[in-house]
């Protein structure tokens, strides 16, 4: 008889957007850091990704975080990031629900009131501050990564759509940012596939017409993300409001407003004066859900990548990279264990069997 294969999963979502956390049946990865381990199962076990990803157990518009030992001593626990575009290095969403579990877990005990600890993303360490009440916990706020603006104010001629104005920010990925009204939206649940279909016209010609170089990192792929932004409403003193949607390359509509999408729109309103440390924005989701994002500093960087430079190269000056925090509740949907069936001619084990614990 062959051994069953099983993963173990606590599913959770954050502002509708609904991220798998692995937190059993994968052997020790290889890699001195959580990022290395990323890398090895980027480039020789992607099985995992697809297979919760795609049917039957899963869907493109999930998130998956395969939760992995620390290799900082600062951290608790560390985590990979899953989605359908690949393998994100950060996200705000994923981290608001991997902190959620690893509470509601026991791998890190809960503490009632205000609780810090730290996760390892494949960015690196991340501090995490819990809001824990009667034992439930209320909310995450976490570190956005540093982000900056790429590119602004340029514009691009898109088949079918005509010139469309854009913005680039980095906040963890690249982010193409358009303003929706422009575009002839309102941001309305009802406009998610014309949302979809505009934003992968725009996506794809960014694509074909150029790259986008991190001023550290350098090449880090294509252009993956791209916000609509809604317009921003002075709520009170310091904080703002603005309705915000995330389209991930290719053809998924964010159920949430995204952390790294409110981080990049952070930049934007510095970089453009609108903001400066301790203002606060909420941006809110096709589906009225939010996340809070509060820029906190700022400080520079070493490089400047230019707007029009090839992808991989850099020049010199500086950035102004936006310090920022994302705050949102995550809660938990389902504790399962999935049974893996080689056999179905639906499940794909190939670039998965080898790091499945009973493999």
């Amino acid at each position: 008889m062959s051994t069953e294969l099983t993963l173990q999963l606590i599913d959770t979502h954050a502002g509708g957007d609904v991220s798998r956390i692995v937190i059993g049946g994968i052997s020790r990865l290889p890699g001195d850091t959580v990022r290395e381990q990323m890398h090895y199962l980027r480039d020789d076990a992607d099985g995992l990704r697809k297979l919760l990803l795609n049917e039957p157990y899963g869907i493109p518009e999930m998130s998956v975080d395969l939760l992995v030992p620390a290799t900082l001593p600062e951290a608790q626990a560390g985590y990979i990031i899953m989605e359908v575009m690949g393998y994100p290095i950060y996200s705000g969403s994923n981290t608001i629900c991997t902190a959620t579990a690893v509470l509601e877990s026991g791998l890190v005990p809960k503490q009632e009131g205000r609780q810090r600890f730290s996760l390892e993303s494949p960015a690196g360490l991340v501090q995490i501050e819990a809001q824990v009440r009667d034992g439930v916990v209320e909310s995450i706020t976490c570190e956005g990564l540093p982000s900056y603006i790429h590119t602004h104010n340029a514009s691009i001629n898109v088949p079918g759509i005509g010139r469309v104005n854009y913005s680039v920010a980095y906040s963890g990925g690249f982010y193409a940012l358009v303003d929706a009204a422009e575009l002839g939206f309102s941001l309305t649940r009802e406009e998610e596939r014309a949302l979809n279909d505009c934003a992968f016209a725009i996506v794809e010609a960014l694509q074909a017409e150029r790259g986008f170089s991190h001023h550290t990192l350098g090449d880090v792929g294509p252009l993956p993300f791209l916000h609509f932004m809604g317009p921003v409403d002075q709520i009170a003193d310091n904080f703002y409001r603005s309705r915000s949607t995330t389209y991930v390359h290719p053809g998924v509509i964010c159920r949430s407003p995204t952390g790294t999408g409110t981080s990049a729109r952070l930049a934007l309103m510095h970089h453009e004066g609108r903001i400066r440390a301790g203002d606060k924005l909420e941006t809110v989701s096709l589906r009225d859900t939010g996340f809070i994002g509060e820029m906190t500093g700022t400080h520079s960087s070493g490089t400047r990548s230019s707007g029009t430079c090839p992808s991989g190269t850099h020049e010199s000056g500086t950035h102004q990279m936006v310090e920022n925090t994302i705050t949102g509740r995550a809660y938990v949907l389902a504790r399962s264990e999935i049974v893996i069936n080689c056999d179905d001619p639906m499940v794909e084990c190939s670039g998965l069997r080898h790091i499945l614990t009973s493999g």
